[in-house]
């Protein structure tokens, strides 16, 4: 069974702040909870192909993955799938601009769980939709309390 969470947030921000900001890996700690570090293994900025190892902790269990970045347009879209790690798992970030001032941005999670943990998706994709509203809340404050 495979999960997939899709959360949305308005952020008071213009497109190009957010957008800016949120597709830079480098910044996934600062608004992340669970994200622990992110080391590039490729050059800066955020490029097709760009790959980054993230450690991360989720439901008590250390997780290390490694994401390469499939899809880039830049103040659109984002998207970045795991060369490596636990499961299969794809990330997509999308941003509106709403009008000059704020911004909707979508955060997409889907993939496949291998082993154990495939019998308990639907458990896992709760879990993993309470982390992402908590997510994208931090961002969207974390960017709020800039302006």
């Amino acid at each position: 069974m495979s999960v997939d969470v899709q959360v949305e947030t308005m952020i008071r921000r213009p497109l190009e702040v957010v957008s800016s900001f949120a597709a830079d890996p480098s910044n996934v700690t600062r608004w992340y909870a669970n994200i622990r570090s992110v080391e590039w293994q490729t050059e800066l900025p955020v490029a097709l192909g760009s790959r980054m190892d993230f450690v991360a902790t989720f439901l008590g269990r250390r997780l290390a993955y490694t994401y390469q970045v499939v899809e880039f347009a830049p103040g659109r879209r984002l998207v970045m799938r795991t060369a490596d790690g636990p499961f299969p798992m794809e990330t997509t970030y999308e941003w509106e601009a709403v009008g000059e001032s704020h911004t909707r941005m979508r955060l997409r999670n889907r993939g496949e769980p291998a082993g154990f943990a495939r019998f308990t998706a639907p458990l896992l994709e709760a879990a993993m939709r309470r982390a992402t509203r908590g997510d994208l809340a931090r961002l969207g404050a974390l960017l709020e309390a800039d302006n």
